[in-house]
């Protein structure tokens, strides 16, 4: 799918780079806050550090900023994904340290993944398949490393939806981190997460090195 570009009246590519990640840090705590239908741009552009004018020469809608939002939540998940995950080592030790470096990264982005999730159906139909479709591309790291990680075929189907299972166990510690945190810790989470996963493809720990 094609980059979705939203226009800007400043050439300069770096400013334009400082400045909306200016407007993306500003918009996540009060979108978390207050909702997207609730913030104003006059509100973004405070919490920005700059004038309603200068936000308007970087964006042309509210809807703009939160594309924004959710197109560089996407963009750090994967460049950080891509940094934490050996795609071609064949062992399920590199399945356990990708599924702890998948939980570690959503727990550190829960802000701006609470945020997407509550408002990502507020952008247009265009920009809405765009974003999914980075989520799948997403989902798609992981069927790689399950693949490539494990000992033994199993179906694509399964595949799927083991890599799906994990996407979403890892979000959930942000989701639900306010009842989960009374009985683990994010590492007790992740780890039992890891041994139910394992238990389920009879994977045994002799395997894991």
């Amino acid at each position: 799918m094609v980059k979705k570009q939203v226009p800007s009246t400043i050439k300069n590519e770096a400013l334009v780079e400082k400045r909306r990640q200016q407007m993306i840090r500003g918009a996540v705590q009060l979108f978390k806050e207050k909702g997207f239908h609730k913030t104003t741009t006059r509100e973004i552009a405070k919490a920005s550090g700059f004038s309603i004018g200068t936000l308007y020469e970087y964006i042309r809608t509210k809807e703009d900023v939160l594309f924004l939002v959710c197109d560089s939540i996407y963009e750090s998940v994967k460049n950080r994904m891509e940094v934490s995950i050996d795609q071609h080592e064949k062992s399920v030790a590199n399945l356990v340290h990708a599924v702890k470096a998948y939980f570690f990264l959503m727990n550190d982005m829960q802000d701006e993944v609470l945020v997407m999730y509550q408002e990502v159906k507020s952008l247009s139909k265009d920009a809405q398949d765009y974003v999914l479709q980075k989520e799948r591309d997403m989902v798609g790291m992981l069927e790689k490393v399950i693949q490539n990680s494990l000992p033994f075929l199993i179906s694509p189907e399964v595949v799927t939806l083991i890599a799906n299972n994990i996407f979403v166990q890892g979000q959930m510690w942000g989701f639900r981190r306010w009842i989960l945190q009374r009985t683990f810790t994010l590492e007790t989470y992740t780890d039992r997460q890891i041994q139910l996963l394992l238990q389920g493809l009879n994977v045994k720990e002799t395997e894991l090195s």
